[in-house]
């Protein structure tokens, strides 16, 4: 049975033209609904973008045409100066429509964050009862990670089942609140994503070599300070092993 990491990533090779696999899957899975969702609006702009550069080009092959044919050096000062100007607006359209497909999937990865999290409302009660080091244990195992002590008060530890894969997810209390965090092994970003969706604000940030953590609260005055400060606690807490 095909996996929501095989879904995507067929779907992006291939957008237009879904197969009997991936369409039995998307039927029965709601995150891949909603990326497949995404993923198609983000198709359409990328076309109407790269039509505008079709057209750009165009007019500077006719511009450049016409420049050569014409005897009078003003003239043709003033056709290399359009055809300048309509290659560098064709430039930019490129540049814009590869920067959102590269921030396309991780905008989705955000959107997936808080998805999960609004499943799981239990996990953001105030406590100061840490849970017991051998349950955290096994479950950073999954993940092929030791979290330290230097993490902080961890409430709340599960695995879960994330686009596919099984990831911890912990709860981490501060003098603001719960702050809970993704361990995504599976999942790389490129720099730090930040987000604030549906009253969940939070940050995705890269982990080098094992993946990403997504760092998030729950709360109408979440404060980025604290996120970045759980960020980096865990960062520097977990031990993968090598």
């Amino acid at each position: 049975m095909m996996d929501c990491t095989e879904y995507r990533r067929r779907l992006l090779s291939d957008p237009g033209h879904p197969n009997a696999d991936m369409l039995g899957h998307v039927a029965n899975c709601h995150d891949c609904t909603r990326y497949t969702e995404r993923a198609l609006h983000f198709e359409g702009r990328l076309e109407r973008a790269l039509q505008v550069g079709v057209a750009g080009f165009s007019a500077v092959r006719a511009v450049t045409a016409g420049a050569a044919g014409s005897g009078q050096r003003r003239r043709r000062s003033r056709l290399r100066r359009r055809g300048f100007a309509i290659a560098a607006s064709v430039v930019l359209a490129t540049c814009a429509a590869g920067a959102l497909w590269l921030a396309a999937p991780s905008r989705s990865l955000a959107a997936a964050v808080v998805d999960h999290m609004a499943g799981e409302p239990d996990a953001w009660a105030r406590t100061d009862v840490p849970v017991p080091p051998p349950q955290l244990d096994a479950v950073m195992r999954e993940a092929g990670a030791h979290l330290k002590s230097g993490a902080g008060l961890v409430s709340y530890v599960h695995s879960c089942e994330f686009r596919g894969n099984r990831v911890p997810h912990l709860v981490v209390q501060t003098a603001d609140g719960p702050v809970t965090v993704m361990v995504l092994a599976h999942e790389s970003v490129r720099r730090d994503v930040s987000f604030d969706e549906h009253g969940f604000r939070g940050v995705i940030v890269p982990v080098p070599h094992h993946g990403s953590l997504a760092v998030l609260e729950h709360t109408p005055d979440a404060d980025p300070k604290t996120i970045d400060a759980v960020a980096a606690r865990v960062m520097g807490a977990l031990d993968w092993g090598s």
